[in-house]
């Protein structure tokens, strides 16, 4: 007997590769081979979107996928076939640090991505952003806060000690202490609501690029394999560090643009938690695990110039196409 979900619709294919995991979520094919995925660029629309469909499995799922393909062998066989060439892209393009304390340094000198930079798309919303960009930006960013903190919680049984009960505060921060009405995830839907935006979870898969897909994914490789924690960890190291400046500069913008009170709350309450958070993250979660495991240290190091790399992509695609007068979306919002 099939099991149902009531997940999103399933987002349209980009590609051969992910029309046919598209097909078989639906159950009206079979799972793409090694050597049709052997093809696909790694960071591209089509080998994005196929990985993103797998790893939706592991979360709220698809209206139209049976729950039981969360553990289909043929699924997973398919699912590492995707990864492989994403994670080892990653590890080939973004490394450049070898130490956690060299890497998690340069992010309070140079901050990661968009949202951390003295411009970027944080500095470029802030100073001279339309209400229009504004929108794309939290469509594009829907992906990744409608589920934030969600990945992070898997590596929580892989840890312990300082890093697990540091890690452990700053998750019941970012799910609210306890009031599901603070629950950033909430918070953000209650932001998309502001910008006359649907804030349905996956609504605007269909409208995101490869790179806010690309930054999803990363989350849910390093979560799901036990064998990258360290690298999740670094992930989270840098969304912490990276995200106080950054809501600040968003903050403003949402002010400056008039995107409304709950849009202006939802940055406004980032500048504040995520000041703490920096703190206890360096000092608890990452220095704990690294006194418990040193060997994950280079580890560390990649999670956070991989998050590094993926946010600048994103970066770029934004304000490439927003200096030019042109949208950043594939499909209009």
């Amino acid at each position: 007997m099939k099991t149902r979900v009531a997940g999103p619709a399933l987002p349209e294919s980009r590609g051969r590769v992910s029309a046919a995991v598209r097909e078989c979520l639906r159950g009206t094919g079979a799972p793409p081979g090694s050597r049709e995925i052997a093809g696909a660029d790694p960071f591209g629309e089509d080998l994005q979107l196929a990985l993103y469909l797998c790893y939706e499995l592991h979360y709220r799922g698809f209206a139209e996928a049976d729950a039981a393909l969360e553990w289909d062998p043929e699924l997973l066989r398919c699912r590492a076939a995707l990864e492989w060439p994403f994670l080892e892209s990653l590890r080939d393009r973004a490394t450049r640090h070898v130490s956690a304390r060299e890497a998690l340094d340069e992010l309070l000198v140079e901050p990661a991505g968009g949202d951390g930079g003295g411009g970027g798309v944080g500095g470029f919303l802030q100073d001279e952003g339309e209400l229009w960009q504004v929108r794309e930006y939290a469509a594009q960013r829907s992906l990744y806060h409608l589920k934030e903190a969600d990945p992070h919680a898997w590596v929580l049984p892989r840890l312990w000690g300082r890093a697990k009960a540091g890690m452990a505060a700053v998750e019941f921060d970012e799910f609210g202490g306890g009031r599901a009405e603070r629950v950033h995830a909430r918070l953000f839907a209650d932001l998309m609501t502001d910008l006359g935006l649907d804030p349905a979870y996956g609504r605007y898969v269909d409208a995101a690029g490869a790179e806010a897909l690309a930054l999803v994914n990363v989350m849910s490789l390093f979560g799901l394999h036990r064998a990258l924690r360290g690298a999740l960890v670094g992930h989270f190291a840098t969304v912490e560090i990276t995200s106080s400046p950054g809501s600040r500069r968003l903050a403003r913008a949402m002010r400056r643009t008039g995107a409304g009170a709950a849009a202006e709350h939802f940055y406004d309450e980032h500048v504040e938690a995520d000041a703490v958070h920096e703190q206890i993250v360096r000092r608890d979660v990452v220095a704990g695990l690294l006194e418990e495991e040193p060997q994950l240290d280079a580890d560390v190091a990649f999670g956070v110039d991989a998050t590094t790399h993926l946010e600048d992509a994103l970066a770029d695609r934004l304000l490439g196409a927003w200096r030019t007068g042109r949208s950043s979306l594939r499909t209009p919002v």
